[in-house]
């Protein structure tokens, strides 16, 4: 192996060190406060670079695998099996490692006559995980050194152990179980003159067949047919009884196995459920070797570890089995503060030595925990166990007690402090157990008292817990005097919960004090209790100014987002000609459109906001159907009279009250006296205050109108109202919020996530009603709601959602139902998953005439100045494809004039519509 020297420069010496190992490239690595500057040649192995990093980090695992691996590339056996050694003794090994390892140390010791290294190996390999290969393994090896003076013996000892450790194991056992018959097998002695030893290897064989036949394993029924064939006398009824009952648990077990054979590793959450099975089974040794089964895949995972231990711990409590896995669970998982502490306490319930739980507390604090709360943890383990043993009588144990927590506290404030910035112990619950331990056991109350100065010194004193705590330990073993002095500084200094500190000042006086002592307390108390509250009122009305600033900023954004929409609407405005603004103007006259409040509607269950908009859709607003405009007459001339009054009572804000007030619409024009029906619709819900139908300047009823309640709590009920038929058109029933004072305010929610207990039916025929549709589906499950989908004239669209009671009754109704033919329609069903909705579908958001009508195409040289087209204009008229029904509103946004042509009823233009058309030209 080539050596170069390494010269290493420091930022303030520069001197030669000693040799490095060869290293590929230049390192600069970070020491402290100074740069060191490591310069090597290059080399053409790699493996210096994973020594150079574990030389800064031991416990780095991957380094050392990867190390192993280069080495094993490289053929340096020596170096090697150093690599492998070292890595062994900080970290458990895998299988796979472990099984090259072993299998090269058997390579290189074929010729030497000394195998009890290759042994040693082996009992540190089934050591650390419980792997049938490596059991199978380690048998194989010692059949090869039957030869020498009790080798037999030694084979069958380690069989033993073998089939103890994983006979059980479902799928591997049997290859081990099987593995030590053949051995029996093949030291038959067919001879008469052995015929009593040969009679006791054929016993040993029977005893096999018989012990296997009752462990449930996979393929059993092999093992049960070569038994019957091996056999002179056939199986016993004993041996058939054990098997079946075997098979029986087999059984049992056989779906957890399959869905570990299937799954992908690691396995954890079906290895849980087969534990989960096990326990409560109740097999100790079936619940020990699932557990093994899932740490050998598991083995960072410390819950897992944490589980096995507890189960060993409270039921198994077998000291070897215990410690051992104890001990196996702290290599895996060094990190896991709770392992260790485990681990201390087992080694104290089973009676270790002093000596032993004290070094594997110093692994601990060596184990690099993550959190400075672990550290004090397992000081408070530690110093626990140190009490349990201490004799108050003798003074050995005490001072190991006392130098124990004095060098805990040294510990957090130097190791933690610097680590991690906090002690982790911020209420010094190691000082406080340990000034009660002083007070209670030794009697020592001056020392208490000094630990809890250096207490009140770390930032406690604010706390009215802190100074409680004390009173109550000086109240046990002190005297009424540094009671007294303790509540008065208790006093002064509280801060979080004063009047409670005060409180039992006062009482304490009542009981102990003299008058002098009353009034001492009583005029400390009212001078403090009055600063306080002056400091709070103070903190009160900074909080208020501040809330106050934040509300004009808030409300100065709004004015500001408020003035830039204005703004942008009146440029855009300004954009289009005077013909076009008159003829807009006439056309809003015409229909009497003045400023509709907007107000939030819910459609059903993919809920939409929707406008005061009628079925013509987005090209204007036209009348709902069945609406004539009647001649001038008197019954118009009463309509307007009546108006009249009730504009004025609207226009009256004292009279209104959102809060039990709620919002009508999707009313026919053409319903006479609205005011006398909604009263009488909705005067179940609760006393009715007023109804304010809203009337254009012409005196017609412009579709909506607002209930108003005595009581809020008649609103509720009124919501229930929504969608009930009014003259064959679904009344729309909504909160009454004003948008302009809560822009922000929304009922519904658009729903964007799939409904699995839901299913959405396309295609229905139009005559087909909610009862059909119950009846139809009732027979694949419990129906919780139907709901057909219409426009908002009242007219079907075909559509329909179904709620199931859960999603597997949906699920079976979209198998059976989709493709059904109904009234000579043919359906389609699928699980309710709307479409994500778009910013042009929102109300509000006014969509160009450029994406109703299609888009113009130019040539290469642009649109001409004259902006005419040489194209025929029949030829710009694009039809728009037949849309395809979607799952979700996205389909219910078809515009009027196609649903009317796709029920056959074809939709005249108005006269808004040619307007526009003429416009856009």
């Amino acid at each position: 192996m080539i050596e170069l020297e390494v010269v290493i420069l420091s930022a303030v010496t520069a001197e030669r060190k000693t040799t490095w190992p060869r290293y590929c490239s230049p390192v600069y690595v970070a020491l402290s406060s100074s740069i060191i500057y490591i310069y090597v040649h290059y080399s053409t192995s790699h493996s210096p670079l994973c020594i150079f990093q574990l030389s800064i980090n031991a416990f780095d695992y991957n380094c050392h695998v990867d190390l192993i691996k280069l080495l094993k590339q490289e053929g340096e056996l020596f170096r090697l099996r150093k690599a492998r050694q070292k890595m062994s003794e900080l970290f458990p090994l895998t299988e796979e490692i472990w099984l090259d390892w072993l299998k090269d140390e058997i390579r290189l010791t074929e010729e030497e006559p000394n195998r009890e290294k290759v042994y040693e190996l082996f009992e540190r390999a089934v050591n650390d995980y419980i792997c049938p290969d490596i059991w199978l393994e380690y048998a194989q090896y010692s059949i090869g050194g039957m030869g020498s003076p009790g080798g037999i013996d030694r084979v069958r000892a380690i069989f033993e152990r073998a089939v103890t450790a994983v006979g059980l194991h479902m799928t591997k056992g049997q290859t081990v179980w099987e593995a030590y018959r053949e051995f029996e097998n093949a030291i038959l002695i067919p001879s008469h003159e052995e015929q009593k030893l040969l009679n006791t290897q054929l016993e040993r064989i029977h005893t096999l067949f018989r012990r296997q036949l009752a462990v449930p394993l996979m393929d059993m029924e092999a093992t049960y047919a070569e038994y019957e064939e091996w056999s002179e006398h056939g199986v016993p009824e004993t041996v058939i009884h054990q098997y079946k009952k075997a098979l029986q648990q087999m059984e049992k077990c056989k779906s957890f196995e399959e869905s570990l054979m299937v799954a992908e590793p690691p396995k954890l959450a079906e290895y849980q459920g087969y534990i989960d099975f096990e326990l409560k089974e109740g097999d100790p040794a079936r619940i020990q070797i699932t557990f093994e089964r899932t740490l050998a895949e598991n083995c960072l995972v410390p819950d897992m570890w944490a589980k096995y231990t507890t189960y060993l711990d409270r039921q198994l409590k077998i000291k070897d089995l215990v410690l051992s896995t104890h001990e196996r669970a702290v290599r895996n998982c060094p990190w896991t503060m709770g392992l260790w502490k485990s681990y201390l306490l087992a080694l104290e319930r089973h009676g270790a030595d002093h000596q032993t739980v004290s070094d594997v507390f110093e692994k601990a604090l060596n184990a690099g925990f993550i959190q400075a709360t672990d550290y004090v943890e397992i000081w408070q383990a530690y110093l626990d166990y140190l009490r349990r043993r201490v004799d108050f009588k003798s003074s050995k144990e005490l001072e190991e007690l006392r130098g124990a927590f004095s060098r805990s506290l040294d510990y957090m404030k130097q190791d933690v402090e610097e680590r991690f910035g906090e002690s982790g112990d911020p209420s010094c619950i190691i000082m406080q157990i340990w000034a009660r331990i002083e007070a209670l056991h030794c009697k020592n109350m001056q020392k208490a008292r000094e630990l809890w100065d250096n207490i009140m010194t770390k930032g406690n004193a604010k706390f009215a817990n802190m100074w409680l705590e004390y009173y109550n330990l000086e109240r046990s073993y002190g005297d009424p005097i540094h009671c007294r002095k303790a509540l008065h500084r208790a006093v002064q200094c509280t801060s979080d919960y004063p009047e409670h500190v005060c409180e039992v000042l006062l009482t304490f006086e009542r009981v102990e004090g003299s008058l002098e002592d009353w009034d001492v307390a009583v005029q400390k108390t009212e001078t403090r209790l009055n600063r306080i509250n002056e400091q709070r009122a103070k903190a009160a009305e900074k909080e208020a100014n501040l809330a106050r600033q934040e509300e004009e900023r808030a409300e100065q954004r709004r004015k500001a987002k408020s003035e830039k929409k204005t703004q942008k609407k009146f440029q855009k405005g300004t954009r289009t000609g005077e013909k076009r603004k008159a003829e807009q103007d006439d056309y809003q006259d015409e229909w009497n459109e003045d400023s509709a409040p907007k107000r939030h509607r819910g459609n059903g269950d993919h809920t939409t906001d929707e406008y005061m908009e009628t079925e013509t859709g987005l090209f204007g607003r036209n009348a709902p159907p069945g609406y004539k405009p009647g001649p001038p007459g008197n019954k118009k001339v009463q309509q307007a009279a009546a108006a009249t009054p009730q504009r004025q009572k609207d226009d009256n804000p004292e009279l209104r009250n959102d809060n039990t007030s709620v919002f009508i619409s999707n009313l026919a024009y053409t319903l006479e006296e609205p005011e006398s029906k909604l009263r009488t619709l909705f005067e179940t819900c609760g006393p009715i205050t007023q109804i304010r139908p809203v009337f254009s300047n012409k005196g017609t009823f412009k579709g909506y109108c607002y209930v108003q309640f005595e009581s809020p709590v008649s609103v509720p009920e009124a919501l229930k109202l929504d969608r009930r038929e009014v003259e064959g058109r679904p009344m729309f029933v909504s909160p009454c919020v004003d948008k302009n004072k809560n822009p922000d305010f929304k009922v519904f929610k658009y729903n964007t996530s799939m409904e699995k207990h839901k299913i959405f039916i396309s295609g229905l025929p139009f005559s087909c009603t909610k009862e059909q549709l119950e009846e139809l589906c009732k027979s694949h499950g419990t129906i919780k709601e139907v709901r057909l989908v219409t426009y908002r004239s009242g007219k079907p669209k075909g559509l329909a959602y179904v709620e199931f009671a859960d999603e597997t009754q949906a699920s079976q109704a979209v198998l059976r139902m989709d493709g059904m033919d109904v009234e000579g329609n043919k359906i389609s069903v699928a699980i309710s998953n709307p479409p994500r909705r778009n910013m042009m579908d929102k109300p509000g958001t006014s969509r160009p005439m450029s994406d109703m009508m299609p888009r113009q195409v130019y040539g290469s040289r642009g649109r001409g100045r004259t902006g005419l087209s040489l194209l025929p204009r029949s030829l710009h008229r694009q039809s728009a494809p037949v849309s395809k029904v979607e799952n979700g509103t996205a389909a219910e946004q078809v515009t009027a004039s196609s649903a009317a042509n796709a029920a056959g009823e074809p939709k005249p233009l108005s006269n808004s519509d040619f307007a526009r058309m003429l416009l856009n030209k």
